[in-house]
């Protein structure tokens, strides 16, 4: 939680996972760029299908890199098969180009790792969309963050959360992160939702890669943090205009805070002692926004 605030640098807005015409999505990649670039977003990372339909895609957008944006480049990696028989579907933000096709036999967890030693952000996309178990999930131990927040699957089935799977995760001592997404096929009611808000030096593939994984990001449908800290008495969240701000730990325990157009709130730690917390806010028009987690197992 604490890393987006403490390092070094600014925050850059982004999306992490998009689809064009090299897999199903409705754009080409240099229109997907476009959109984004237009709408304000300072980066994305346009993750087509990587599958042998569409001849196993890492979409090249480096050429539409300019002033002010830029790309990562990675996939959406698949192989069979989840406990509930489906293809695992697996985010990479940062895949050389090269990346080789899964193996017979390869297995998502072992896939996830795969992408993870090439230098790849791992996240778990879409975890209640498709029912991901909690076994299944905890089976990718090389996973860096799940998708908290799904704007196509919210839009299109209802299903686009993921927090419980977080908090399943980090009950078990998974060190987890949490990212909101748009996963745009259409680029209309299923896009601008959902990003990521990443405390880099520079707006620059590699920067914005280790602030990845170095924990450096929160996510957001809106509203902003725009400070936390921990002092003597807590807990500090400074916040663009909130009516809700909440703590939750593991089992029951949280701390809540409501009132129109909040911008500070100061939550007690002593609950949390000796495991971990998470900050989520909410503003007038219901939209959130998540820290990632504040571990204070050794506190």
């Amino acid at each position: 939680m604490i890393e987006a605030f403490t390092t070094p640098g600014r925050f850059w807005r982004g999306n992490l996972h998009c689809h064009s015409t090299r897999s199903d999505g409705d754009l080409a990649p240099e229109r997907v760029c476009h959109f984004y670039a237009s709408n304000g977003y300072d980066f994305i990372c346009l993750t087509d299908h990587f599958v042998e339909k569409y001849g196993y895609p890492i979409t090249d957008t480096t050429a539409y890199r300019h002033d002010g944006f830029t790309t990562l480049i990675g996939a959406e990696l698949h192989v069979p098969d989840t406990a509930l028989g489906e293809m695992w579907h697996i985010l990479a933000v940062g895949l050389p180009a090269g990346f080789a096709r899964p193996h017979a036999g390869e297995t998502g967890p072992e896939l996830a790792a795969r992408a993870a030693a090439a230098g790849a952000f791992v996240a778990i996309p879409h975890p209640e969309w498709y029912t991901l178990t909690a076994e299944d999930a905890l089976s990718l131990d090389a996973a860096h963050a799940i998708e908290v927040y799904n704007a196509i699957c919210a839009h299109e089935s209802g299903r686009g959360g993921g927090e419980s799977h977080l908090d399943a995760l980090l009950v078990a001592g998974r060190r987890l992160g949490a990212i909101a997404v748009d996963d745009s096929h259409r680029y209309r009611a299923d896009a601008l939702k959902g990003w990521v808000m990443v405390k880099a030096p520079e707006n620059e593939p590699d920067a914005l890669l280790a602030a990845l994984r170095a924990g450096a990001f929160y996510a957001s449908q809106g509203p902003a943090f725009e400070h936390v800290s921990l002092d003597e008495t807590g807990l500090v969240l400074e916040t663009s205009a909130v009516d809700k701000a909440y703590l939750v730990g593991p089992g029951s325990r949280y701390a809540g805070a409501h009132g129109a157009g909040m911008t500070r709130v100061r939550f007690a730690l002593e609950k949390f002692r000796g495991t971990w917390c998470r900050a989520v806010i909410i503003d007038a028009d219901g939209r959130k926004a998540w820290t990632n987690p504040l571990w204070l197992d050794r506190s």
